[in-house]
């Protein structure tokens, strides 16, 4: 196995430069001050975007996945511009079955979003659906109220190192995203009335935001479990940034390992068969056997999306910098496969 140590680079204080352009690379701490105003984005033949441009142009989701001991929660928030979409969802492994439920709708009615991935308040509330993620430096605080879901949990980040990068996206574009996962929480968490035991719980978080490609598409693989009785945490991903960086890392005990690119092998027709989800230095080979799946596909004209989103198993191993092989046996995870137009 080849040992993959890309460089690691201290976080900018803001993410725009003083040349008007974002920070790239791989840093070891979140991008607290996202000063978008002093970005200067030009159009594909080197003029100054337009006003419109700029403002569509710009695309931010969050998310949030709690793992627990026999059933998987997750909760996303994004603004297209165009549309705003959301879903929060709940998968029991001893039943098979799931609670979900989500929005779409128009523009930003009933939406918005973070500052950065450390301040301000991503929130979709339309009827009698309300989901809120309060980012802040030292923790991401997630609220649900539903008819059947309802969550005040508190995802404590700040004891490890994120990872962290912005990338060069397309030709005038960049793309920050920001990943944490093993991470603990605290609160309460009920479906359908009855309380859900958060004690053996590991969470993750993304937050994911800039100028990005108007039609894109990636495969991620994700997995917040104890393995060995510590902490574990992964995450792998296809797509989107891939300009020099790759956004693969896998967290044990605390303590973060960047991973080298990554490969996904599946059937999208076949929904039933294992993924198979490797890493180019062969750091991670792993099988992913689906249980079920959230999927939607929209396709308006200016809008279109392919999403589908699994709960599973993945069994096989890891290994980390210093030669131990982790196994993996059944660990609870989630994969997903995404093209986008937007």
């Amino acid at each position: 196995m080849t040992t993959y140590q890309p460089l690691v680079t201290a976080a900018p204080l803001q993410l725009i430069q003083t040349n008007g352009q974002p920070a790239l690379g791989l840093f070891d701490a979140s991008v607290a001050d996202f000063n978008l105003q002093d970005f200067v984005y030009l159009n594909l033949m080197d003029n100054k975007a337009s006003t419109l441009a700029r403002y569509f142009h710009y695309k931010q989701f969050q998310f949030i996945c709690v793992t627990g001991s026999d059933w998987l929660l997750a909760v996303a928030i994004a603004d297209i511009r165009y549309a705003n979409s959301g879903f929060a969802y709940l998968y029991r492994f001893d039943t098979k079955q799931a609670v979900s439920k989500g929005l779409l709708l128009p523009g930003a009615l009933g939406c918005r979003m973070s500052d950065s991935p450390s301040a301000g308040d991503a929130k979709q509330h339309f009827a009698a659906y309300k989901v809120v993620i309060k980012n802040s430096p030292t923790d991401w605080q997630l609220t649900i109220d539903t008819k059947e879901l309802k969550a005040c949990l508190t995802i404590e980040k700040a004891s490890q190192m994120p990872l962290a990068l912005c990338a060069a996206t397309g030709y005038n574009g960049f793309t920050y995203t920001e990943k944490s996962n093993a991470l603990k929480v605290t609160g309460s968490l009920e479906l359908q009335g009855k309380t859900l035991d958060l004690t053996q719980a590991l969470a993750g978080y993304d937050f994911s935001a800039g100028f990005m490609r108007r039609q894109t598409c990636w495969r991620w693989a994700s997995i917040n479990a104890m393995v060995e009785g510590t902490a574990f945490g992964l995450n792998m991903a296809a797509g989107v940034n891939e300009t020099g960086l790759c956004e693969n890392a896998l967290w044990f005990n605390g303590h973060i390992q960047h991973l080298s690119p990554a490969t996904f092998v599946f059937d999208r027709k076949d929904d039933t068969k294992a993924w198979q989800v490797s890493s180019l230095c062969g750091e991670v080979q792993l099988e992913f056997q689906p249980l079920y799946c959230r999927q939607e596909k929209v396709n308006i004209g200016l809008l279109a999306s392919n999403f589908r989103q699994y709960v599973g198993l993945y069994t096989g191993f890891v290994k980390l910098q210093n030669g131990t092989k982790l196994q993996l046996n059944a660990v609870k995870g989630l994969a997903e496969d995404h093209y986008a137009k937007w």
